[in-house]
Order: structure tokens, then C-alpha cells, then sequence
């Protein structure tokens, strides 16, 4: 039940725990729904079994095999493990296990057993194939069909993924049988390793190809470069020769020396060069990138030291780097080996600026004695240009032929390595955990199911009850009536079920039992006559305090004219007023019942003795209103029937004409009370045009089924009725459902105190009422 219009309260705790309560059977409903949903799921639901392993990317197995690089960092770490696992999930690796396991004749394997979903899903396919024919195929067609149909299946079952940060991949797989499981995942483990080491293969042996053809050119090329040397050699006589004059002898001497002159300068200028670029280069890159080659002589010393301070400073730089790595670069002992390596530094900077001033020095020197020499051998022959040219040339040809012969020999090497690293059958992968056969289902979990299907059944059975309350529009409580229409509430008049009935039957049994005479025969049914025979029931309650709101409000008319009225039809309006007018008469106050619903007289079809003339009559002035009314001979109740034999269009002019004026005012003079059953409010204007003849009205809602929307919209817009409404009384109450909708500290969680002030009464147990009038 929602909360009333124009409440301040955003949220009312007791309003909730009400609803629940209500609701509570709805919820539980839901509850044991969900968990037979859940349990029919785990019957019909194949068990799957999951199989796993792990796999370590450790490159340092192949470490004594081949060279390799330093580790990768981070990112790199991070994209190579990703590529791994899309290795693994990869369809080549998938169709590999599917041909070593013949997973393509494992019928069990391509059809495993389905869920009802899935079985669901099959048969829709089926049926949306039934419309369309597929090619025929032929034997290898069907073959690889069934080869691509497993290594789908495999990808679908397959899960690989990293294990936190680290280098470990886990590769888990999922079937319906736990020793096809673990064979596949530990089938899946053996194929990549095997794919590892094949792919190592492949790479080598391109590798060793494509050297085998590079070295054949160099090869070619280097034989020629020496055979150039030779002939360019033979060409110009530049050949040791003996038995020649004293002068070509002297000049073949001075061509000699002036050669190793050339190459002392050449040596000297190279070497100079060199150190001048390493020192050009600045001091990081002088100490980092220098080649220092030993020589001999009095430098050989001093390169020797450079070498050895070079030496340290690459093992300092290397110990600085491992720490800086391990703990960080501000660790002070890195601090410490960065400051030393700073200092050494410019120590070989230092020492190479002297060792570059000698060289310097020593190229100065050369090139003198290659100049006096050339002026020499000028003086001895007028062929010096000549011969200088010569030499330039021929020590071209033999440089070009010993770079050519330098680069084969490594290439020679590089190939032999090559050739060597494809006898080492090493993958750079290794199994850390074996996959073992599965002797628990992964999925579905009993417990989780069940859990959550129990939950998700809560769920809709709050939501269920949710939108049961949001729809609730009906009156419920008195506090309905109260927040929503501001009228005083008169009571509940619960729903009549068979003991209410019969208990007038029951009385006159006792009385005959007794030995008394029963009662005449009465005019009014059991039916109205509930609070006649069951004066201490709660229904006869109700309407006595609706006699005291009418004795107050209504004390100084000495006769109350008091119409029933409903907004619907069938709410029990007529019961109601039947009820009310029976008790006052019981009570012994002259009562008069008039049936003024003059389109559908349901009090006045009820009577047992049907009337000839009645309401209408009295009204034209056909007869006199005495000679219409049937009277109670037990209870001296006077009823006024309606005849409805005849159609009448015309009844709200009749019921609030003059004739009916007149009848009224005649009435008053003979009754304490007068009780008008009226037409609804709802369908027809006779309740309104009735309304200035009336002292007070009672207006009848059935509970739990009058929006109180319609209602108040209604007495908005009937102002004259609802200035003289007396109350509103809930009829049809279903006492054992009324405490759900009340308010803690309500007088409806208390009715159950009541008992012992009424009679034993069944209402809801009963067959109720339908008996009702318009």
C-alpha cells in the first residue's frame, strides 16, 4: 500500500515492513520457483570438467647454446607474453592437437552432450537449415570439415592467459569428459613446445641459406680483389728484383724505403686520426665507443693502460647497471660506482689526449723522412711521379682485397655458428605444472546455482511484490479513507461467509429445539438479515457505530433520512443498508427501508414475497406509500420495494421530484429513521439529484477493490453529497488479510484481541456474497 498524497515522509520504514509482510508469500513463491529452476538446470546441465597447466617463457635454457640478448624490458616482457598466449589460442596450434589427438574421429568430442539452451539454439539452427540445402561434398571435403569443426570446438574450449606480471602463461581446457580434458591440455602443452622448437628450426635454416649464398659471392669477390693485386704488381715492377744496375738498384732501395716510409706515415696518419675522433667525440663517448688496439714500442705501454683503465671502467659500468637494476639507481653503492666511473673517465680522457699529441708527433716525423725520401728518389729518376702513383694504386688494390678478405671471414664464422645452433633441439619454453585428469566438475557449481537462483528468485519476488504495492490503489485501512478522501472512517464490514448466513437458521433450530414456536416467516433474506441474527459479531459492530455517527451528526432531525450509496456497482451497498435499517428496527426504532434504485431494484428482488406495486406507484400517486410497504413481523421493519417490471429512462426526475418530496416529508411522521438504499454514483445521476432530500449519507466501498482515485475525483465533483457524507464503511473486509495493511501501532494489528467481544465467525473461510445490488 503507497503511501498517502501530501506526506512528508520520503521513506517510511513501517509502510515497508508492512509491504513486506503482505508480500512475503509472493516472495517465497518466487524463492522455491528459482530453486527448482536452479535444480532443474543442475538435472539437465552435462557436468564440465577443467584441466590445467602451466608454462614458464624461460630464454636462459638455450644461454650455453647460442648468445643471446639481454632480457627484455617491461613493455617488451609484456607484448612477448601476449603473443604467446595468441600463439597458443591460434587455429595452426589447434588443428596440430586435433591431428595428434584424431580428435576428428572422436564422435564423443565433435557431439558432446548439450545444456537445454544449447540443445535450444541446435534445433533453431536445424530448423533454419531445413530451407536451405548445403553443396554436396567430397570425402577430403568432409575430412577437413570435420578437422575445422574440432579445432573450433578446441578454440571454444581453450582458456590461456597470463599469471599476474610474471612469464607464466596458464592454459586450461574444458570438456565434458575429465580424461579427454587432461589429455587435450597436456596435448596443447606438447604442441607448443614442439612448435617452439620447430619454429627455432625454420628461422636457423633460412638463416644458414641465405649465408651460405652471401659467403659464395664473397668468396668470388676476394679472389679477385688478390689476383688484381698480383697482376698490377707483375705490371709495374714494383717486384723484389735482383741483378740490376747500382742505380735502379739504389732507386729500387730508395722505392723502398720511400714504401715503408708511406706506410710508417700512413700508420702513423690512420692512428692519429683515429685518437683525434675518439677525442672529437667527447669524454662519455671517447671512454664508451674507443677501440684502443696494442701497440708496440714505447706506446704500448701507454695503450696497455688505457686498456686496463678501459677495462675496469666497463666492469664498474657493468656491476653499476646489475645494482641499479636490483635496488635502484639511488642506492649508495651505485652512487658511489657512478662518482668512480666519473673520475676514471676523465683519467683515460687525459690519457688519450697525451697518447694523441705522440701520435701527432710521431706522424710529424714520418711524413719528413716519406718527403726527404721522395726528393731522393726524384733526384735518382724522373719517374718519381710515376712511381708515387704506382704505389698509391697498388696499396689501394691490397687494402680493398684485405677488407674483402676480412668480411669473408667473418661471414665464414657467422655461418659456422649458424650451422652449430641447429644441433641444439632447445625450446625457450618449459612446463612448470602438468596437467592432470580433472576428478571434480568445474562448472556447473551445485552450491553457486542453487545460490543464485534462490537469490535471483527473491529478487523477482521483491519485484513482483514491488509492482503488486505500486499498483495498489485501493482501500485498504481506515487511514485510506482519511489521508485520501478527509471523511470520517464508520469501520470495517467484513466479508459474509456461510456461519453468518445460517445463523438465523440456527437460532429458529434451537428455539424449536427448545420447545418454543419459531419466528414467522420474515420478509427480508438471511442475507440481510446478518446483523439480526449475529448481533455480536463484528459486522453488527460496524454498523452501530455508523448508527452513532448518524444519532451525532444528525440529533436534532427528529427523523434521519439517510441514503447508502457506492461509487460502483457491486460493492454492497444493499447489504449494507438492508443490514443497517434491520438493526435499528431490532433495536426498536421505527425503521422504513426504501429500494430507490429504481433501474435495478436488487433489495426488491431479493424479497422472498414479490411486490405487485411499490416505489414508483407511491411516487405518480397511483397508490398510497402504506399500501406498498411489506413489514418484518419479527423485527417491524417497513420496506418500500421497487417494481421492476417496467423500464424506466426518466428515474432521476422521479426520485428527486415533488412526488418524492412529498412522500418524504409525509414518512417523517411516521419513522425514527428512514434508509434509502440509492444507484451508484458512478453510472447514473440519481444518488446526486436525491441528494437535497437526504439528511446524511453512508457511502459503501469494497475493500481491496475501490481505486481511491475514482473516489475522491467523484465526491470533488458531487460537492452536495459529500457535504453530507456521515463516513465511508470498507465492506467485504477480508479480516485475515486486514492486519497486513496496517500501520504498526494501528488498530488493525490488534484485531485479533477482538474475539472474545464477537461471535466465531469465518468470513474468509466462507462462500461470500455475490449476491449484490447495483
Amino acid at each position: 500500500m503507497m503511501p498517502a498524497a501530501g506526506t512528508d515522509e520520503f521513506l517510511d520504514l513501517d509502510m515497508l515492513v508492512a509491504a513486506a509482510r503482505r508480500r512475503m508469500r509472493l516472495v517465497g513463491l518466487f524463492a522455491v520457483l528459482g530453486l527448482i529452476l536452479g535444480a532443474l538446470y543442475l538435472v539437465f546441465t552435462p557436468a564440465i570438467y577443467t584441466a590445467s597447466t602451466r608454462i614458464l617463457l624461460d630464454d636462459s635454457l638455450t644461454k650455453f647454446a647460442e648468445d643471446k640478448q639481454p632480457p627484455a624490458a617491461g613493455a617488451q616482457a609484456d607484448a612477448m607474453v601476449l603473443s604467446e598466449v595468441e600463439i597458443l589460442k591460434s587455429s595452426r596450434l589447434a588443428r596440430a592437437v586435433v591431428m595428434s589427438q584424431k580428435l576428428q574421429d572422436n564422435e564423443e568430442f565433435l557431439d558432446p552432450p548439450r545444456s537445454p539452451i544449447a540443445w535450444l539454439k541446435g534445433a533453431v539452427k536445424s530448423v533454419a537449415g531445413l530451407f536451405s540445402s548445403p553443396p554436396p561434398q567430397s570425402a577430403g571435403s568432409v575430412e577437413n570439415a570435420k578437422i575445422g569443426k574440432a579445432a573450433a570446438l578446441l578454440q571454444a574450449g581453450l582458456t590461456a592467459e597470463r599469471v599476474g606480471r610474471s612469464l607464466v602463461i596458464e592454459l586450461s581446457f574444458e570438456d565434458h569428459d575429465p580424461k579427454l580434458a587432461g589429455a587435450i591440455t597436456r596435448a596443447y602443452a606438447d604442441a607448443y613446445l614442439s612448435d617452439h622448437l620447430d619454429a627455432n628450426f625454420d628461422a636457423t635454416e633460412r638463416a644458414t641459406v641465405w649465408l651460405q649464398g652471401r659467403l659464395n659471392d664473397l668468396r668470388d669477390s676476394s679472389q679477385k680483389a688478390a689476383l688484381e693485386v698480383a697482376q698490377f704488381r707483375a705490371k709495374t715492377g714494383l717486384t723484389a728484383a735482383r741483378g740490376e744496375l747500382m742505380s735502379e738498384q739504389q732507386l729500387s732501395d730508395l722505392n723502398s724505403q720511400l714504401i715503408l716510409a708511406q706506410a710508417d706515415t700512413a700508420n702513423a696518419f690512420a692512428r692519429y686520426n683515429q685518437f683525434k675522433a675518439i677525442l672529437d667525440s667527447g669524454p662519455d663517448n671517447a671512454v664508451k665507443n674507443a677501440t684502443i688496439p696494442p701497440e708496440k714500442g714505447t706506446n704500448g705501454n701507454n695503450t696497455t693502460v688505457i686498456n686496463d683503465m678501459k677495462s675496469r671502467y666497463l666492469g664498474m659500468s657493468k656491476r653499476e647497471q646489475d645494482i641499479s637494476s636490483r635496488f635502484g639507481e639511488d642506492h649508495p653503492q651505485a652512487v658511489a660506482l657512478r662518482r668512480e666511473e666519473a673520475d676514471l673517465t676523465k683519467q683515460i680522457f687525459a690519457e688519450l689526449q697525451r697518447l694523441t699529441e705522440s701520435y701527432r708527433n710521431e706522424y710529424e716525423v714520418a711524413k719528413s723522412r716519406e718527403d726527404s725520401l721522395r726528393t731522393n728518389v726524384a733526384d735518382l729518376s724522373g719517374k718519381n711521379s710515376k712511381t708515387g702513383k704506382d704505389q698509391v694504386e697498388l696499396s689501394n688494390l691490397e687494402q680493398k682485397s684485405q677488407a674483402l678478405s676480412t668480411l669473408y671471414q667473418a661471414f665464414l664464422a657467422r655461418y659456422e655458428q649458424a650451422s652449430q645452433q641447429r644441433s641444439f633441439p632447445i625450446a625457450e619454453a618449459r612446463i612448470i605444472s602438468q596437467a592432470d585428469d580433472p576428478v571434480s566438475p568445474s562448472s556447473p557449481r551445485k552450491t553457486m546455482v542453487l545460490g543464485l537462483s534462490l537469490v535471483l528468485g527473491i529478487f523477482a519476488g521483491i519485484a513482483g511484490g514491488a509492482i503488486q504495492e505500486f499498483r495498489e490503489r485501493f482501500f485498504r485501512t481506515g487511514d485510506d479513507v482519511r489521508d485520501s478522501l478527509d471523511m470520517n472512517f464508520l469501520g470495517y464490514l467484513p466479508m459474509i461467509g456461510n456461519r453468518l448466513v445460517e445463523a438465523g437458521r440456527k437460532t429458529a433450530s434451537d428455539a424449536e429445539n427448545a420447545g418454543r414456536q419459531p419466528s414467522p416467516e420474515t420478509v427480508t433474506p438471511r442475507m440481510l438479515r446478518v446483523a439480526i441474527n449475529a448481533p455480536s459479531s463484528s459486522f453488527a459492530e460496524t454498523l452501530r457505530n455508523v448508527k452513532l455517527a448518524s444519532d451525532v451528526v444528525l440529533h436534532h432531525n427528529p427523523c434521519k433520512v439517510i441514503g447508502f450509496a457506492s461509487v460502483l456497482p457491486r460493492e454492497g451497498k444493499t447489504t449494507a443498508a438492508a443490514n443497517f435499517a434491520g438493526l435499528l428496527a431490532a433495536n426498536g426504532a421505527r425503521t422504513l427501508l426504501i429500494d430507490a434504485d429504481l433501474r435495478n431494484p436488487g433489495l426488491s428482488r431479493s424479497l422472498p414475497l414479490l411486490p405487485e406495486r411499490g416505489l414508483v406507484e407511491a411516487i405518480v400517486g397511483e397508490i398510497r406509500w402504506q399500501n406498498a410497504c411489506l413489514t418484518d413481523r419479527k423485527t417491524r421493519l417497513t420496506i418500500l420495494p421497487t417494481v421492476g417490471r417496467r423500464r424506466l429512462s426518466h428515474t432521476s426526475e422521479l426520485i428527486s421530484g415533488q412526488g418524492m418530496a412529498s412522500l418524504l416529508e409525509d414518512m417523517r411522521n411516521s419513522f425514527d429513521y428512514i434508509v434509502v438504499d440509492l444507484p451508484p454514483l458512478g453510472p447514473v445521476v440519481d444518488a446526486k439529484a436525491f441528494a437535497p432530500l437526504a439528511d446524511g449519507f453512508v457511502l459503501v466501498a469494497e475493500w481491496g477493490a475501490t481505486p481511491r482515485v475514482l473516489v475522491r475525483s467523484v465526491l470533488q465533483t458531487e460537492r452536495q453529497i459529500a457535504a453530507k457524507t456521515l463516513g465511508m464503511v470498507l465492506n467485504k473486509t477480508d479480516m485475515k488479510k486486514l492486519d497486513r495493511y496496517g500501520q504498526l501501532g494501528g488498530a488493525e494489528k490488534y484485531l485479533d484481541r477482538y474475539g472474545s467481544y464477537y461471535i466465531e465467525e469465518t468470513a474468509a473461510g466462507g462462500k461470500a456474497n455475490r449476491m449484490e445490488t447495483a
